[in-house]
């Protein structure tokens, strides 16, 4: 399946946002507040970037099938910043004031150029690998938490059911709605090096 084709051929990167000393901290809790404060102010930038781009491929899906589809997807990334308000209220963060750093703002302007310009299976190609790696890292850093880990909440919810059933949602898509092509593989691949500079982003803007 093209899903599986995709991620093995970036699997290299999937490993280093894993081991990524900004993941490591999540993990065994050691992750200093700040930075986390830092994290949850500019993923939820992202996710509101993310969300406008599932809304354009929606609108320009092929037929009512794909479109639901893409509209559960939109839903779940509103679920997603209920989590993020939730961290962004305890943490006191002003969620309509937040600038985003260069990475991040590369990766939305990535995003939502491709959700309005290109194929809609380029837009599935650009947008796989957030939820992909989401899901890969929320399965390996569940494997290892402990009782107390501050950052609990945020494991279960990648590591749960419902953000699990997401991502073979969003991979279905992907390989029904893409083609094997340069354009398809180049997305995908732009996408997994942005991930991986908006976890260094969190840590350099201290």
């Amino acid at each position: 399946m093209l899903h599986d084709i995709l991620w093995q051929q970036n699997v290299r990167l999937a490993e280093a946002c894993l081991h990524h000393p900004f993941m490591r901290g999540l993990a065994d809790g050691s992750l200093d507040s700040e930075t986390f404060r830092r994290y949850v102010a500019q993923d939820a930038f992202f996710l509101n970037a993310f969300a406008r781009a599932y809304a354009f491929a929606a609108a320009r899906s092929p037929d009512m099938a794909t479109f639901a589809q893409l509209c559960e997807l939109l839903n779940g990334v509103l679920r997603e910043l209920q989590l993020h308000a939730a961290f962004a209220k305890a943490l006191k963060i002003d969620l309509d004031r937040v600038q985003p750093y260069p990475a991040v703002a590369v990766y939305t302007d990535f995003l939502l150029a491709t959700a309005g310009q290109r194929e809609p299976g380029e837009t599935m190609a650009a947008m796989t690998p957030c939820m992909r790696l989401y899901g890969y890292l929320g399965n390996h850093l569940a494997e290892t938490v402990f009782a107390g880990n501050p950052y609990q909440p945020w494991i279960a919810t990648y590591s749960g059911p419902d953000f699990q059933f997401l991502v073979k949602q969003v991979e279905s898509l992907l390989d029904s709605m893409a083609e094997d092509s340069v354009a398809v593989r180049d997305a995908y691949a732009h996408a997994m090096h942005c991930e991986l500079d908006f976890f260094s982003a969190m840590l350099t803007h201290a």
